[in-house]
């Protein structure tokens, strides 16, 4: 398997994979436009936060899996990949700690102000009468706006400062519910109830159609006077100029990690209206940026790696997930061409496939196909199926 890496991965995690017989390749320096033509020839592509577009997929049929070496996929055309029966996984939740941590960190900062009292005192200014002023985060109510692992990391630590958690109440996988309730956090009915019940705001969404501009001006209008937002999520999550406006009518704080237009590379000049506000405090998007993430996002895409191999789909972000349709199952001999005569049936009914496995039992000679078809199978075609040479046994049920 040939894997390129088109960012910067740690070096003992690719020279485990080579003594596995990978053949890896770094390329951390590539940009967006230079990927398609560096991917041709390998089966996998590596990337954090580069672009990957439709010109990979439409000058590389090489490769079939694209890793996001974290968790937000927006920078890559999963509709182009998906076009081109391309697999784009993610590793979500290693770099959780690392996030939660940098938030917690700005807010600190901006309640202590410590930037600002660093400045001064470098510049031989003591302002000890103007930085005593903070509120203090104890008792305070922190709004959190995705409440996946880095939300709940987020209200982990936030509890432990002393602060109420609060989020919007709507249907959550099992772990957010149980962290939901070993926390204490208090459920709300609307993002505005949220906006008003908050001291601080803090953004860990991905994304998407439903998450751009979510914090607008009826959500600024709504947030308390002197509130705090935080956003180490992704840039288009904010409606920048509105919260400027906020920032001078409301008294809004504000600091972010990430921004619209950001430089792309690790050092570069740039002009931003919105981070190079004074009142705004901005990081370097260096949300996941630390050494443990590090380690622990490779040792997420080595396992992801190893379950490719092995023929699992692990985190696949591009698969159709509709339920419907019915489910076939099939017991037949483990012998060549069964279920190549089972497939030429469906076919013949213009069956169409979704998903298919096949299990073999151990020392038995035989083996248990499950195949999830897209369209009503006729009793008929069933019958048909039961005709057929070693099959065993076929029945039909309706899909989860």
């Amino acid at each position: 398997m040939r894997i390129l890496f088109a960012d910067q991965f740690p070096t003992p995690a690719v020279e485990a994979l080579v003594e596995e017989g990978c053949d890896c390749e770094l390329m951390p320096g590539l940009t967006a436009a230079e990927i398609p033509a560096a991917s041709q020839g390998f089966d996998v592509l590596v990337v954090r936060s580069t672009g990957v577009t439709a010109d990979v997929f439409e000058n590389s049929p090489s490769v079939s899996l694209v890793i996001r070496a974290g968790a937000g996929t927006n920078t890559i055309d999963k509709e182009a990949a998906a076009g081109a029966g391309v697999i784009v996984a993610n590793v979500p939740g290693r770099n959780a700690v690392a996030v939660a941590e940098l938030t917690m960190g700005l807010m600190l900062s901006l309640d202590r102000r410590i930037p600002d009292n660093v400045v001064a005192a470098t510049a031989g200014e003591w302002k000890k009468g103007e930085f005593s002023k903070a509120d203090g985060l104890m008792g305070k109510t922190l709004g959190v706006i995705g409440f996946g692992s880095i939300g709940q990391e987020v209200a982990t630590r936030a509890r432990a400062f002393g602060m109420e958690v609060a989020v919007v109440a709507k249907a959550r996988s099992e772990a957010a519910s149980d962290a939901i309730e070993r926390l204490g956090v208090r459920e709300v009915d609307s993002l505005l109830d949220l906006a008003a019940a908050s001291d601080v705001v803090t953004l860990h969404v991905p994304a998407n159609g439903d998450t751009k501009h979510l914090i607008d001006t009826e959500f600024l209008a709504a947030m308390q006077e002197g509130a705090t937002l935080i956003n180490t999520s992704r840039a288009s999550v904010l409606d920048e100029g509105q919260v400027l406006e906020a920032m001078g009518s409301r008294g809004l704080r504000v600091a972010v990690d990430v921004f619209e237009d950001e430089p792309g590379s690790k050092e570069k000049a740039f002009t931003s209206a919105f981070a190079q506000h004074p009142d705004v405090l901005v990081t370097h998007h260096i949300g996941a940026s630390t050494q443990q993430a590090q380690d622990a996002v490779a040792a997420g895409v080595v396992d992801l790696l190893h379950q490719y191999r092995a023929g699992a789909l692990v985190n696949a972000v591009n698969m159709d997930s509709t339920p419907g349709g019915a489910v076939l199952t099939v017991r037949h001999q483990d012998k060549v061409g069964v279920l190549s005569d089972v497939l030429y049936e469906l076919k013949r009914s213009g069956v169409n496939i979704r998903e298919m496995s096949n299990h073999v039992f151990a020392g038995a000679g035989a083996a248990f196909a499950t195949i999830r078809v897209s369209s009503d199978i006729s009793p008929e075609v069933v019958a048909l199926l039961n005709a057929t040479p070693e099959v065993i046994y076929c029945s039909l049920r309706e899909s989860d």
